[in-house]
């Protein structure tokens, strides 16, 4: 006569078959689920792509201060800047191809501190190079208050205002779309880019407030960081002993 209860052995059997299927299952959950990633972030990431830059936007101009340090590639040449600015000015550093400088702004005044390269490195040959290396040996590391008649004045300005770098870097050109999930420094980010990354790509914050992170501009042209939102600084005139008078039009700044 044949039992009708499953031999202990084919139970045990059934048993672990269960145990395993039921483990995968939650394996294969999980797997398809993953952690959330947004959990723990400001939620910015579960927006459009169109929605993150308004909210980008928004905290950037909000800010009272930032510092920007990167590589910025131009008509005018490669520079590279290490800049903190806010609305009533800016101090921080540009280095080009030829020459290094450091510029200071309070409100419309403009200060130049640079090296013998930026004085001399329009200068022509013969006696007038002679001159120019004088004058360049006498201006270098001394601060000189740029006229706001001076060409060079709205291109030196340029790199110690807020507003116009901001706009400048924040703009990605083309089809906005969302990207990867990425990190500058310990910061977690969403991306966002013009079209593919030919027109920029902007990385935000996914902690605290959604500031701009990291600006790439498209087809190469350079690469800046924005940390320091909201820390302020100080801008102090330069003291007198520590400024001299060029006298005559500034050289342009060129790579």
């Amino acid at each position: 006569m044949t039992s009708s209860v499953p031999p202990v052995r084919a139970r045990r059997r059934r048993t672990a078959l269960a145990v395993v299927l039921c483990a995968g299952l939650t394996a294969a959950l999980t797997a398809c689920g993953g952690e959330d990633p947004d959990k723990g972030t400001n939620g910015v990431g579960k927006l459009a792509a169109t929605e993150i830059e308004k909210k980008a936007q928004t905290a950037a101009d909000s800010a009272d201060a930032v510092r920007l340090a990167g590589t910025l590639v131009s008509k005018g040449g490669t520079y590279k800047l290490n800049m903190q600015l806010k609305e009533k000015g800016g101090i921080g550093s540009v280095v080009s191809k030829n020459s290094t400088f450091e510029l200071l702004r309070i409100g419309d005044e403009l200060y130049l501190k640079a090296d013998s390269g930026f004085w001399s490195h329009d200068e022509k040959s013969g006696a007038d190079n002679d001159a120019g290396g004088a004058a360049a040996d006498k201006l270098q590391d001394k601060y000189v208050k740029v006229p706001e008649d001076d060409p060079t004045y709205k291109q030196l300005r340029g790199f110690t205002d807020k507003e116009t770098l901001l706009d400048g870097l924040l703009t990605l050109h083309g089809t906005l779309n969302k990207g990867d999930r990425e990190k500058v420094g310990p910061t977690r980010t969403v991306q966002i880019t013009g079209g593919k990354g030919e027109g920029g790509t902007l990385d935000v914050s996914l902690e605290g407030t959604p500031y701009p992170l990291r600006f790439a501009r498209g087809g190469g042209g350079g690469i800046v960081k924005l940390s320091d939102w909201g820390k302020d600084f100080t801008l102090e005139a330069p003291a007198k002993g520590d400024t001299v008078d060029y006298g005559q039009q500034l050289p342009k700044t060129s790579s």
